[in-house]
């Protein structure tokens, strides 16, 4: 006689077993509590992120100006070795534009806030810039010059922001950055007028001297050296 199995207990079974929409509704709890803490955890990602921005962008550096003058002709002083120009440029500008040039300027700092959104300048923070500019260039100096200084740079590890070579009489530009911004230089050749600029501009930095009460104000009260070959050249 062949043994007997035990009957199934079917009504027990159904009320224990999770049915398709228990499971799905389960399913739909578990979904709905990960997207919330994956969307807490971008938001507190996002507000930390924003609080260090917001503490970094006013951390700068307490350089006396007349430091910091001399660190952005400095880097004036190496691309114009680079450029391979021979002429001296005396402090001082005569014609904008026109004449050589060789002067400071000295630019206020701003604080974007926690959220970026502010445009309010930081109390005893500057910016110093360098800029020169020479006259009679032609071409066969200014070309050459300008493609030995954008390898230079690039090599020595500065980005490249845009640099054009004109055709047909066309500008010729090269503009670069390091440290996130922080450190700038740009050069133009114009050929119609053989006029060259350059620039540097340094980061943003306290001046130790600045005390509460005092105003700030773009005027550099600095006064470069002269701009000359490298006795190197």
């Amino acid at each position: 006689m062949p043994e007997e199995t035990a009957p199934t207990d079917t009504a027990t079974t159904a009320a224990t077993a999770p049915t398709g929409t228990a499971r799905a509704g389960a399913a739909l709890v578990r979904g709905v509590l990960g997207c919330g803490c994956a969307v807490f955890v971008g938001l507190l990602v996002l507000i930390v992120t924003l609080v260090c921005n917001a503490w970094g962008s006013t951390d700068f550096p307490r350089v006396p100006r007349e430091d910091m003058a001399g660190r952005v002709f400095q880097r004036s002083q190496e691309a114009y070795d680079v450029l391979g120009f021979r002429r001296t440029i005396e402090p001082g500008v005569e014609r904008v534009g026109v004449s050589t040039d060789n002067t400071f300027g000295s630019g206020l700092c701003y604080d974007g806030g926690l959220l970026g959104l502010e445009d309010k300048t930081v109390d005893g923070a500057y910016r110093m810039d360098h800029n020169w500019a020479l006259d009679h260039v032609p071409a066969s100096v200014a070309v050459s010059g300008l493609r030995r200084l954008h390898r230079q740079l690039q090599d020595e590890g500065w980005e490249v922001t845009s640099y054009r070579e004109g055709e047909a009489g066309e500008d010729w530009d090269l503009f670069v950055q390091r440290d996130g911004g922080d450190e700038r230089m740009s050069f133009t050749w114009f050929p119609e007028r053989e006029y060259f600029i350059g620039g540097a501009a340094g980061p943003c930095a306290y001046d130790p001297e600045w005390k509460d009460g005092d105003v700030d104000s773009y005027e550099s009260q600095e006064h470069p050296p002269a701009l000359a070959p490298s006795s190197r050249g």
